[in-house]
């Protein structure tokens, strides 16, 4: 497609260009606890139950900056979507990613009229401040209990060990999460039409690597 030719960089390339950094910042013991992780996640693959083309989206509830609930078919209304899945502000490759869809989707979706949003686990108060630290101001919804991840079949949750390492550095995962839990959703995008069918999903178990947004777009000019 045209499109492609107006992305400067892409989320691959951002992240390869962003990890040697992450890593000596923050050691080379963590640096290798997150690579195990990495690792394993890719080795034991997807996961069975994952939703696919041509499901319905159900309609769980939602929950919106201020904390309100909301139907998922109030959220989108009569109009396509995209839904992007994070595991949570203090992770750096959902913001790359999310910084990223901000810059190369807006303008697309304000063109056709498309819903976009993003969704985790996280408590709202949490996701607002980091929107807001971070300049995003994509909408985001707040997935009490995974109860939307959950129906998508797309819940995971982080090793003991990898867990410990993020508390080392500050992130305590279940303290952030609506439902005091640790469990996050495996990155994914989710293309939905006008009726709430799934026209594209795409779960990244290896959570360093994201759904590039001209692979979005094609599934959106393609409704």
């Amino acid at each position: 497609m045209k499109q492609r030719t107006a992305f400067t960089e892409t989320i691959a390339t951002q992240v390869e260009e962003f990890k040697p950094t992450f890593e000596a910042q923050i050691g080379p013991e963590l640096a290798a606890v997150f690579a195990r992780e990495q690792e394993d996640l890719r080795r034991a693959g997807m996961p069975q139950g994952i939703a696919r083309v041509g499901d319905s989206l159900p309609d769980t509830h939602l929950y919106d900056a201020e904390g309100r609930p909301a139907g998922l078919s109030e959220v989108l209304g009569a109009a396509a979507a995209i839904l992007i899945f994070y595991r949570g502000s203090w992770c750096p490759y959902c913001s790359i990613a999310l910084k990223t869809y901000q810059r190369e989707l807006r303008p697309v979706v304000e063109a056709f009229g498309t819903r976009l949003v993003a969704i985790s686990p996280q408590a709202p108060h949490h996701s607002v401040r980091a929107a807001r630290d971070a300049g995003l101001y994509v909408t985001m919804y707040s997935d009490k209990g995974n109860a939307l991840a959950a129906h998508l079949g797309i819940v995971t949750i982080p090793s003991r060990e990898s867990i410990r390492a993020r508390a080392a550095l500050g992130i305590d995962v279940a303290g952030c999460n609506m439902d005091r839990t640790a469990a996050i959703p495996f990155p994914t995008v989710v293309v939905a039409d006008a009726t709430g069918t799934i026209r594209l999903i795409d779960v990244r178990v290896d959570y360093t690597t994201r759904t590039e947004a001209c692979d979005i777009i094609d599934a959106l000019v393609a409704l």
